[in-house]
């Protein structure tokens, strides 16, 4: 059997098993819509009653909040479990997170016009801001409402094209992969929710953030070429706030980022962590109390194995 025979044949298999009726819900609808270009607009609204996402929903508490509220406790608060939802594909007209959305929105709300969680800091979290549009712009907010959120992230940018989160607070000087890959995901969800205001800087500051990555290789140094953290090349789900390697291939691929040969040492690492029987596992996951189970490291993980296939299929050849 020839390279190109034994990879199509790991893919069918690995694709049949994400399409398995005992695989959640929401990895099903996205494989259909990811992988084989079909909107199952039916299996899309069994997330919000299945699965994971039913899970997510019911854990949200009778003050409309998930966790403590907007921030608190780090993985089941707000803030988190609404970019998970988000992530799951779940409909964007369910009524509940757009409820705590709509909170977050009229009570979160710093001086400088970011969302911000510390009563302590004045300065407000780009990564958290980031992170937020792309939810908030995901699950209906207006235009209006996003505004101050779109002025805020644009005051953060650097002169090197990306975002750090301690640039207003620390000094930094330099981006950071992690806010630079939140930013480029809530850009791209707020452009594709057609919302107008000050879009055209919003696309620059994402095509500069793009250039950042790339300059890097993803996860390189640009002084030494090494990778310039050991979590960067292993995979992660679910991410959160964190970078590495496969979110970042995917969060270009989402944005419509055409293929760049300095993509390759990345799609290289991602074809060597494939098993044999064409899926990919998850390294550990990261620390801290969640709603759901994680799946124990070294074994398949649907949601790995689905963004890696979908990053393979734009990039991979």
């Amino acid at each position: 059997m020839t390279d190109a025979a034994m990879d199509a044949a790991m893919t069918d298999a690995a694709l049949r098993w994400l399409l398995d009726e005992h695989t959640d819900v929401a990895v099903r609808y996205q494989a259909h819509r990811d992988l084989l270009g079909h909107h199952d607009a039916s299996l899309r609204r069994r997330i919000a009653v299945e699965g994971e996402g039913a899970a997510l929903l019911a854990a949200r508490g009778p003050n409309g909040h998930w966790g403590r509220g907007f921030y608190q406790p780090k993985w089941t608060s707000s803030h988190y479990t609404l970019l998970e939802l988000r992530n799951l594909g779940l409909p964007p007209e369910t009524p509940a997170p757009r409820e705590t959305g709509a909170m977050i929105l009229a009570e979160e709300r710093g001086r400088d016009g970011g969302l911000n969680p510390s009563r302590t800091i004045g300065q407000s979290d780009v990564c958290i801001n980031g992170m937020a549009l792309n939810y908030l712009s995901y699950f209906g907010a207006a235009t209006g409402d996003l505004a101050s959120i779109v002025d805020f992230i644009l005051s953060q940018r650097m002169p090197d094209g990306g975002f750090n989160c301690r640039s207003n607070r620390s000094g930094a000087t330099h981006s950071s992969v992690h806010t630079t890959v939140s930013v480029i995901e809530g850009i791209t969800e707020y452009l594709r929710g057609g919302h107008g205001h000050r879009a055209d800087e919003l696309a620059a500051a994402a095509a500069s953030s793009v250039g950042f990555l790339l300059r890097h290789r993803l996860f390189r140094s640009e002084h030494t070429g090494e990778p310039m953290h050991p979590e960067f090349v292993r995979l992660h789900h679910p991410a959160r706030w964190h970078f590495d390697i496969l979110r970042g291939l995917d969060a270009l691929r989402d944005a419509g980022v055409a293929y760049d040969p300095r993509m390759d040492d990345a799609i290289e690492i991602l074809r060597r962590r494939r098993r044999d029987d064409g899926r990919w596992a998850a390294s550990s996951a990261y620390p801290g109390a969640t709603h759901l189970p994680p799946v124990r490291a070294g074994l398949p993980h649907p949601w790995v194995t689905l963004g890696a296939l979908r990053v393979l299929g734009a990039y991979g050849s």
